[in-house]
């Protein structure tokens, strides 16, 4: 079902792609640019949507030498889950902050930040990386990343259209671009994106909770880890391409009316409910 989704993303930010350029370019010429466009970027994103994002945060690969705690906790959970090991990832940030990438198990990779593992203490953060594991496991990762590498991509052609209308001073040349095509392109594009991306995103934290809360037998030590990462996120938000935020465990707009309203995950408050409820489901660790 994730591949499907993940086909049918490709086809609808495909189609905004070609738009784009029919109305970017003019007539069909444009649009003909537009499906080579979403050609190679349908390719580069399924296939490399994972280095793109850890190269968004400029995340570094680490030795189980260089960080054995962490290498350990994540080999234990994955072990777990019946997982193979990822790439392990930190991004030198002081902001708090995690996420997994990765088109496949096979192809995953899981990234934490210094400040995280800075403020957690270790059954949070354990619940965190089970988080992410649980993206893995799901494959959303793949749809995840696809979907920021377009929505990057869209963002920016709007950019471009913007300048153009900019220096070329807004002129109607019959033979060419439409002004106002390309003004609707420049304000709906990036919303058509972020509407896309809320679609895909916000379901898929709740189930990855569950699936952490579930592989710890934790779900308390999740929600006191997402209260400690949405109060700690809107003092020091991770710097980055706001594309890849959806990826991100947590995002810098919890808690606010029209962060929630934006957001590409459920408000903090919503998913600590959820685990707490879940919490009384699973059977005691003790």
């Amino acid at each position: 079902m994730n591949q499907f989704k993940t086909v049918a993303l490709l086809g609808l930010l495909s189609a905004l792609l070609i738009t784009i350029g029919y109305w970017l370019i003019g007539g069909w010429t444009g649009a003909f640019i537009g499906i080579a466009l979403a050609a190679v970027t349908n390719l580069g994103s399924w296939y490399f949507s994972d280095r793109i994002a850890l190269a968004a945060y400029g995340a570094q690969p680490i030795s189980y030498q260089q960080a054995p705690s962490l290498y350990q906790m994540v080999q234990k959970l994955c072990d777990r889950a019946g997982l193979p090991m990822p790439g392990v990832y930190i991004v030198p940030s002081p902001a708090a902050n995690a996420f997994a990438t990765g088109r496949d198990p096979e192809h995953a990779a899981v990234a934490v930040t210094e400040g995280i593992l800075n403020i957690l203490p270790e059954d949070e953060l354990e619940a965190v990386i089970a988080h992410e594991l649980s993206h893995i496991y799901n494959r959303d990762t793949l749809t995840q990343a696809v979907s920021a590498t377009i929505a990057g991509a869209i963002s920016f052609m709007a950019q471009m259209v913007s300048y153009s209308m900019w220096f070329s001073g807004g002129r109607d040349d019959r033979d060419g671009p439409n002004p106002l095509g390309m003004l609707l392109t420049v304000i709906l594009a990036p919303i058509a994106a972020t509407v896309i991306q809320l679609g895909i995103s916000r379901t898929r934290e709740f189930s990855a909770d569950a699936g952490a809360a579930k592989l710890t037998g934790n779900p308390r030590a999740l929600a006191r880890a997402l209260q400690r990462l949405s109060a700690g996120a809107r003092q020091m938000p991770i710097e980055g391409n706001p594309a890849f935020e959806p990826l991100l465990i947590i995002n810098s707009f919890s808690g606010e009316f029209l962060g929630n309203l934006f957001s590409t995950h459920p408000s903090t408050q919503a998913r600590i409910q959820a685990l707490l409820k879940l919490e009384q489901q699973l059977p005691s660790r003790y």
